[in-house]
Parts: structure tokens; sequence; C-alpha cells
């Protein structure tokens, strides 16, 4: 590294970087944001400009993710860019590392690691081909939320019993970009975008602190278009994102139960639901632990503080929470919401990690599982029947929803 000081670059300057990502380096120690490229340049401009105002760097911006990597201040770079992107960007990183055009501590990538499991193994094989330290960004295993209710439910387990049920749900209204809404290049729907968060934080809650002792064994699971199919709503999702939602549709509404064998032989099984149509307040996390003579929930939408904003108010409440659906009314908010979704721990986690040359708790292995748990969802919801995990050919498997020939109703129901 150029410094003591670890030098990020991020590749993408979408939603996740600007709200999230690049606002947690106003908190975290030894780390600077040194550039951000995006093929908007105007866009990697706005977070470059954001992080200087914040204190937080002094950040290059480029439309060239090759020129992001050669830069001498850039030590190590955060990929948030679009799905269908991944594997190129990792391809062209690679490459200059290689042919000693980039002087790399880690490389660490956002949720989802990619559209399939081959563009996943594709990913791993690339890294792990370099003496790059890798991290995957799944920011909700690093909650403090969720942090302390396995570190408390864990200790009963000693005595009762290890828990047996975790329920994870994110829901909002909707995403930002008109990639998301494509299910070719998003890589689906709903269960693409967002069980990848629910698998990851039910199987860490259901796993022994410290280890990863669980054994998927089988997955069930069903997928629809429950809002964005219908005409009006169709309608707008073609005029503000130009996708037709009526002749290629992604799903809105997933749910999935994933069946883990422990060491013990005994089965646990995690619950994913994820929706684009849910609205409320603004995005919703629900997660809840369950074991033989205990508990634990948590959701994001219980802050403690709300406020409330009348007709009358001149301007609406502005941001507030992120997917919010209205600006006026009582509002939850949550004054440190980066932190709480846990975005925070994580990045001080994994520039801890690249600095002391060592792959995140989290590393592109756990992105590559995650992929195999969405792949073997699509298929279970593609044919109407539970998976087993070991038998499921999901290395050349491409999700219904992407391949274009998704129907939009639940899988298996006759009508």
């Amino acid at each position: 590294m150029a410094t003591n000081r670890l030098g990020v670059g991020f590749v993408g300057a979408g939603f996740i970087t600007r709200e999230f990502h690049a606002a947690t380096f106003e908190r975290i120690r030894d780390a600077d944001v040194t550039g951000v490229m995006n093929p908007t340049v105007s866009k990697a401009e706005a977070v470059a400009d954001a992080c200087r105002e914040a204190g937080s760097g002094d950040p290059i911006a480029t439309g060239d993710v090759r020129e992001l990597v050669a830069h001498e201040d850039v030590d190590a770079v955060w990929v948030t860019s679009p799905n269908h992107t991944r594997v190129e960007t990792v391809e062209a990183i690679v490459e200059e590392v290689q042919q000693g055009g980039a002087d790399l501590a880690g490389i660490a990538m956002e949720k989802p690691l990619a559209r399939t499991v081959g563009e996943a193994q594709r990913i791993v094989d690339l890294v792990e081909g370099t003496d790059l330290n890798h991290a995957y960004l799944e920011n909700q295993v690093y909650m403090p939320g969720v942090d302390r209710m396995k570190e408390l439910l864990w200790d009963s387990a000693e005595g009762a019993g290890r828990p047996y049920l975790a329920r994870s749900a994110e829901e909002h209204a909707g995403p930002h970009s008109s990639w998301f809404w494509d299910p070719e290049r998003q890589g689906g729907g709903v269960l693409s975008d967002m069980m990848c968060h629910s698998h990851k934080v039910n199987r860490h809650l259901l796993s022994r602190p410290g280890e990863d002792d669980l054994e998927p064994i089988a997955v069930t699971c069903d997928i629809s278009t429950l809002k964005w199919g219908r005409d009006d709503y169709a309608a707008e999702l073609a005029e503000e994102y130009d996708v037709d939602y009526h002749e290629s549709p992604g799903e809105d509404y997933a749910s999935a139960s994933v069946f883990y064998e422990t060491p013990e032989g005994d089965l646990v099984v995690g619950e994913a639901t994820n929706s684009w149509c849910f609205v409320g307040s603004g995005l919703r996390i629900t997660i809840e632990l369950l074991g033989p003579e205990y508990s634990g929930t948590i959701n994001t939408l219980e802050s403690g503080t709300d406020v409330f904003f009348s007709d009358r108010a001149a301007e609406g409440a502005g941001y507030v929470v992120e997917k919010q659906a209205a600006d006026r009314g009582q509002m939850p908010v949550l004054p440190q919401e980066g932190a709480t979704y846990g975005y925070l721990d994580q990045n001080e986690h994994v520039v801890s990690a690249f600095r002391a040359g060592e792959n995140a708790r989290e590393d592109l292995r756990d992105g590559l599982d995650v992929a195999k748990l969405v792949a073997a969802s699509y298929l279970a919801a593609e044919r109407g029947e539970r998976v087993d995990f070991d038998d499921a050919d999901l290395a050349d498997y491409v999700p219904e929803p992407a391949r274009g020939e998704f129907a939009a109703g639940p899988a298996g129901v006759e009508r």
C-alpha cells in the first residue's frame, strides 16, 4: 500500500455508494476515499465532491476502471456497479493487477456477487488467481442488532439447544434504477436483488458463533408478480424506466425456505420473504431467530424516533429513510441509517482485514455460496417442487425471469 492508510476506490456511484458506502468513511479510521469511477462521470464527481465536503478524502473522479485502479492512491476497490457489468469489471481489474498496472491490497464486491453461479464462480476464480485479498459486502450480517441478538440467544443455546428457525424479510416499494427492473441485466427480480440478503443472514444466525457449520440440503420457493405487472403500474415502469413488465416481467414477491443439516444431524430452517410491493414508511427489514426456549426479533422501522409532517407543511420531509414512499405524515427516523443496516461495521472490518493482509470475515466464496442458494431457489420455483441441493445442477442455470421465460403467476399453481 502507498501509505499506512487504506485508499479506497469505488467502482460505481449509484445510490448504494452515495448514501451508504461513501458516507461510512466519515467515521472509519485508517482509510480515505481516493477515487470514484462511474461511466457517467458526473455521478462520480458528485460522490467525490460529497467525500471532500465530509472530510473523508480527496478522490479522483473517472469513467475508466483501469485509470481508477492504476492511481497511486487507490489501494483497494469496492465494486458496487450493476450486476451485468460485474464479470467484465473484475476481468479488467485483475488484468491490470497481473500486468503490473495496479498495486492493490484487496477487492470488495457488493451483493449479489453475480447474476448466476457460473458468473460468481468466474469472479472467484479470477480473484483467487491473484494475491488480492477479498471481501463479500453483505451488510446485514454486520448489523449491530443482528450481532447482539445472535450473541444473546446463542448464550441460551448452550443450555436449551441451538436455534432451529430463522426468518428474514426485506421489503420496499421498488428499486432506484432502471437496470434493477430489467430481469436480464439484473439476473431476475426481487429474489436476486434481496433474497441474497435474507439467505445469508438466516444462515449466519443459525450457524454456531465463529463457524459456518450448516450444510444446505433442500430448498423450496415460490415467486410471483403481484403489483408491478398490473396495467397501471407496468405503464409507470415503462414510462420511468423503459422496461416492459408485460413482455419481460421479473418477480416482485418471493418466498423460500432453506433446510440445513447441523453437525449433529438435526434439521434447521431459514425462511426468507422479500418484495418490491411493500407500501409503508420505507425499507423494512425484519429478522427473527427462534430456539427451544428463546426468540429474538428485529424490525428496522421500529427505531424509537419518529417525525410528523402535516399536509400544510411548505415542503415535504425530504430524505428520512431509504425507499420512503411519502413525504408527509408520521415516519420513523433511523438516526444512523447506514450503521443500523450494518454498512459502518462492515466497511470498518473490511478496511482492517485488507490493512492486515487478510480476507474479510465474509469473502467472495461466501458470495458464491449465496449465489448457489439464490439459483436453487429460482430452480425450485420454476419446477414447483422442493429441490435437493446436492442434486441440483446450478453451474449453468439461468433463472427463468432472466431468460425472459417467466409467466408472472405463482409457479406450479393451475388456474
